[in-house]
């Protein structure tokens, strides 16, 4: 192992965390030294994958034995509390996935504990770091004044076939509000600042356990711009995302993530050409800019707060 690079802790060696330990270990400046996850099957697949570096089924072992420099979080959002503060008490820069907690109280706690603790933080945002990001901002002059922002998120089934995990069915901590909603909402803040939820309406199914069906939404920007969302899941139409913004001079359209549509005035919106970008390994250039003190482009916990707070009204809970 290059003693030069960065020794990262990974807590979580599902779908997310394997992207994430390909992206380490092919980075220049950081590598994966050891894993935990409470499978031990994961876990130890994932440490071999990494080199054959250490492996624990319980991330406080993980903590306690291990020199690291920074940790990777990757389980389900109900545990990202308690863990975060474990890793933040040991003074270790952390990389969050979203959401940043399972309610806006613990995203506050673990901002606050972020700071006292004086390190890195961040979360893990791909499309701030893909290349349908710059393309959006860089033609929002072009499209006049703002005057609608509608985010449609349809479901043919949930959770989705790739992710056939029972939290993400359930109410507590799953639901295509929490796992795919933060993308859009952190979308619309880091293009156009705060976001309020004005009012909500949300379908659950007959089952008090399971996650949510449906919602349509009304939000406003700071300036007053209204934002709707409309999201169903369960339904025959195969799944389809829409981040549609309207100008008065012209309308852009991010679709599935990666497509970006462009129209003019009086004109239907057509592809356009986006840069492909390494967008995990753009995340960790700029983890590494922060971590050795400077200026870097992350989605810190301040904005993983403001996220958690559109999420809070969206679900009823603010």
């Amino acid at each position: 192992m290059n003693e030069s690079k960065r020794k990262v802790g990974v807590i979580g060696a599902g779908v997310m965390g394997e992207r994430m330990m390909n992206a380490l270990r092919t980075h220049e400046k950081f590598s994966v030294a050891a894993v935990s996850d409470v499978s031990a099957e994961r876990a130890q697949e994932a440490a071999q994958k990494s080199g054959n570096v250490p492996w624990y089924t319980d991330y406080k072992e993980l903590l306690a034995k291990e020199e690291l420099d920074a940790v990777y979080l990757a389980v389900p959002p109900k545990f990202h509390h308690a863990i975060a503060l474990d890793v933040l008490a040991h003074k270790k820069h952390l990389l969050c996935e979203k959401p940043l907690a399972n309610s806006l109280a613990e995203a506050e706690d673990m901002l606050a504990a972020a700071k006292d603790a004086g390190v890195v933080h961040a979360m893990n945002f791909p499309l701030y770091y893909q290349g349908i990001f710059p393309a959006l901002r860089s033609r929002l002059e072009e499209i006049g004044e703002i005057r609608r922002i509608d985010i449609l998120t349809h479901f043919h089934t949930w959770p989705r076939p790739w992710q056939q995990t029972p939290w993400l069915s359930g109410r507590e901590q799953g639901g295509f509000i929490r796992e795919v909603l933060p993308h859009f909402t952190h979308l619309t803040y880091a293009l156009f600042g705060d976001l309020q939820v004005i009012r909500s309406d949300v379908d659950y199914p007959q089952d008090p356990e399971a996650c949510e069906t449906g919602v349509s939404a009304f939000l406003r920007l700071a300036c007053g711009t209204p934002v709707t969302i409309n999201g169903l899941a369960g339904i025959a139409h195969q799944e389809h995302l829409d981040y549609r913004i309207y100008g008065t001079k012209g309308t852009l359209s991010v679709v599935n993530w990666s497509k970006l549509f462009v129209g003019g005035e009086g004109e239907a919106p057509v592809a356009a050409d986006v840069p492909e970008l390494d967008r995990l390994s753009l995340l960790l250039d700029e983890l590494t800019l922060a971590i050795d003190g400077q200026e870097a482009r992350l989605v810190t916990f301040e904005t993983g707060v403001k996220v958690q707070k559109v999420l809070e009204g969206l679900l009823g809970h603010a």
